[in-house]
C-alpha cells in the first residue's frame, strides 16, 4: 500500500500563499499576545549590499532602514493590512480592536473600575446561545479526502476499541517519515521499535498481509489547568487502558493542520497515518489478544485505548486559514463533525474547573516573565474590552471561535466559557456519550471521580491494591512553588470575573442538571 502524501485537503490559493510565510497561531496551550502579531518580514537590498565598503553609508542606512521598517509596521497596524504580517488576520478581523495597544489601567482608582464593571455588564447584556447550524457530511468528507479514504465506516466487531484491517502490501514498514517522530528521540526510539517488530504483528489470510489498526476508544478533551494531566495518569494504571505514544498529539485542532510550535507557521499537515501510528503500541496487543483468544473467553481482557488532547474541546483557531463558506463569522466545520462522522459512538470526557480560577492558573503557568496579581488583573481588563468590542459586531459564537481575537487577548477568556463548547459537541454527540467532571470534586475525593471514570468506560472491576494505587496517588502537575509564593488574585479581579462568567456558568448547570457548576461555594483546589 503506498503511503498517501502529507499535503492534502482542499485548500484556496490564498491559503497556500499564506503557508509560504511565517505564521504565528495558539500553539500547544500557550498563548500567543498581542505582540505576536506584529512582526514584519524584511529582505535586504541590493544597494545595501553593495555597500559594504563605506561603513558611515552602511551606519546611516541602518539607522534609516529601522526608521523605515517602524514607519511601515506601523502602517500595517492602523490599516489593518496584515498579508505580511508573521500572523495573517482572520477576515473576521477586528482592525479596531487589536490595535488599540495596551489598556493603562490604575485597580487602585473606584474610576476604573466602575468602567470595567460596565464593560462586564455590555458582555453580559449580549449572551445569547443560538442554534448552530450543522455542516452537509458531503462536505466534510470533500474538505478531509485522505482521512475519510483510511478510516473505514464500520469497525471489527469482536473488539470493544475502533479498530480494522487494512491490506499491506511490498516491502515498506512504515514510521520512518512519521512527522511526530520530529518531537523528540524518545518517539524516534518508540518508532524504531514498532518498525523492527512491524512484520510480526501482520495478519496473514492467505498470501496476502494485513495490518491492525486503531482509534482511540475515548479521548479526554478538555480543558487545559483543569486537572487532565492528572485523570491521564491515573487512568494509565488501569490495566486495560492504553494511551497514544504522548498524552497529547493535538492532532484534531493543530497538527493536521500543519500547526507544530509557536512562531514556527506551518508546516506540512500530519496526515491521519501518523496519528494513527501512536496507538499501534496499544494496537499490537488487541491484535494479539485476539490471535491468542481465537475461541472468544469472555474473561479476555477488553483493552480500550485513550487520547488526551486537551485542546480537542475548545480550539478550532485554524479553521478560518482552511475552510470557506462561513456563515456569520462561524466556522463551518468544528473539530467534533469531523470527530463523530469517523467514531460516531466516541466516549469523551471532560474535566473542569471554576473559569475564574483556571484563568489564573493558566496565566501563572504559561506566563514567561514578571508575573504578579496586578499585572493579572490588568490582562484581564484588557481581554474584557476586546471581548467587549467583538460582540458589537458580532455572535456569542463568532467571537468565542475568532482566531484573531483569541490571539489578541493577553489571557485566554474563552478557555472558560465551557457552555458554549459543550452545547456545540452536543449538536453532534449524545449527552450520555459525555461525562463532564469538576477538578474540585476530584480533588476532595479521587475514589469517587475515578469509579465515575471507570463506569462511564465499562472497566472492569480492580484489586483493591490496585485501586488505592491508582486513587491515593500525589496529584500530578499541581502549581509550582514560585507560582504560590504569588498568592491568589486580587479580589477586585476575582469579583470582575465572576460577574463575568456568570451568566455562562448558570447556563451550564442548567444544562448539565447539577447546581454545583456554578462554583458559588468558593472551593479550594491545593
Amino acid at each position: 500500500m503506498s503511503r498517501t502524501g502529507c499535503r492534502y485537503g482542499l485548500l484556496a490559493p490564498a491559503v497556500e500563499e499564506h503557508r509560504r510565510k511565517p505564521g504565528r497561531l495558539q500553539v500547544d496551550d500557550i498563548p500567543a499576545g498581542l505582540i505576536a502579531m506584529m512582526g514584519v518580514r524584511r529582505e535586504p537590498h541590493r544597494w545595501w549590499r553593495s555597500l559594504g565598503s563605506f561603513r558611515k553609508v552602511k551606519l546611516y542606512g541602518f539607522v534609516f532602514g529601522l526608521a523605515l521598517t517602524f514607519l511601515i509596521m506601523t502602517s500595517y497596524v492602523l490599516s489593518g493590512d496584515r498579508n505580511s504580517l508573521l500572523l495573517t488576520a482572520s477576515p473576521y478581523h477586528l482592525p479596531s480592536l487589536v490595535s488599540q495597544g495596551p489598556f493603562p489601567f490604575n485597580i487602585t482608582t473606584s474610576k476604573d473600575y466602575a468602567g470595567i464593571k460596565l464593560v462586564v455588564k455590555s458582555i453580559t447584556s449580549k449572551v445569547h446561545f443560538s442554534a448552530r447550524q450543522l455542516p452537509d457530511p458531503k462536505d466534510l468528507i470533500q474538505s478531509e479526502p485522505h482521512m475519510f479514504s483510511v478510516i473505514p465506516r464500520k469497525f471489527l466487531p469482536d473488539v470493544k476499541n475502533p479498530c480494522w484491517y487494512e491490506e499491506h502490501s511490498g516491502n515498506v514498514t512504515w514510521y520512518g517519515s512519521n512527522l511526530y517522530a520530529h518531537y523528540s528521540r524518545r518517539f524516534r526510539i518508540v518508532f524504531d521499535y514498532l518498525r523492527r517488530s512491524f512484520w510480526e504483528h501482520l495478519h496473514r489470510h492467505g498470501d496476502k498481509h494485513y495490518r491492525m489498526r486503531c482509534l482511540p476508544y475515548f479521548y479526554i478533551i478538555g480543558q487545559p489547568k483543569c486537572g487532565t494531566t492528572d485523570l491521564y495518569d491515573r487512568l494509565r494504571l488501569h490495566p486495560d487502558v492504553r494511551f497514544a505514544t504522548l498524552k497529547e498529539p493535538h492532532w484534531w485542532t493543530r497538527k493536521r493542520f500543519g500547526i507544530i510550535r509557536l512562531s514556527e507557521g506551518f508546516h506540512e499537515r500530519y496526515p491521519v497515518d501518523d496519528y494513527l501510528d501512536l496507538f499501534d503500541m496499544a494496537t499490537y496487543q488487541i491484535h494479539d489478544y485476539l490471535r491468542w483468544n481465537q475461541t472468544g473467553d469472555p474473561d479476555q481482557r477488553k483493552i480500550i485505548i485513550g487520547e488526551a488532547s486537551a485542546s480537542t474541546m475548545w480550539d478550532n483557531n485554524a479553521w478560518v486559514y482552511f475552510y470557506e463558506n462561513a456563515t456569520d463569522g462561524e466556522p463551518p466545520f468544528l473539530v467534533q463533525d469531523f470527530v463523530h462522522a469517523v467514531q460516531p459512538d466516541a466516549r469523551l470526557i471532560v474535566m473542569l474547573r471554576d473559569p475564574v480560577e483556571r484563568l489564573y492558573s493558566d496565566y501563572l503557568y504559561f506566563g514567561i516573565a514578571n508575573k504578579s496579581v496586578e499585572d493579572f488583573h490588568e490582562k484581564v481588563s484588557e481581554s474584557l474590552h476586546l471581548f467587549e468590542g467583538c460582540l458589537m459586531e458580532f455572535s456569542m459564537r463568532s467571537c468565542v471561535y475568532n482566531t484573531t481575537l483569541n490571539n489578541a487577548m493577553p489571557v485566554r477568556l474563552q478557555v472558560g466559557l465551557y457552555i458554549v463548547y459543550i452545547l456545540d459537541w452536543l449538536t453532534v454527540f449524545r449527552k450520555d456519550q459525555i461525562l463532564v467532571l469538576r477538578l474540585e470534586d476530584h480533588a476532595s475525593n479521587r475514589k469517587y471521580t475515578m469509579h465515575k471514570v471507570f463506569d462511564f468506560l465499562s472497566l472492569g472491576p480492580l484489586t483493591e491494591q490496585l485501586e488505592a494505587e491508582i486513587t491515593r496517588s500525589p496529584a500530578s502537575n499541581t502549581r509550582r512553588p514560585a507560582d504560590k509564593s504569588l498568592g491568589p488574585m486580587l479580589s477586585l479581579t476575582k469579583q470582575i470575573l465572576q460577574e463575568f462568567y456568570s451568566p455562562f456558568n448558570e447556563k451550564l448547570a442548567k444544562v448539565l442538571r447539577n447546581d454545583s457548576f456554578l462554583w458559588g461555594g468558593g472551593e479550594k483546589i491545593a
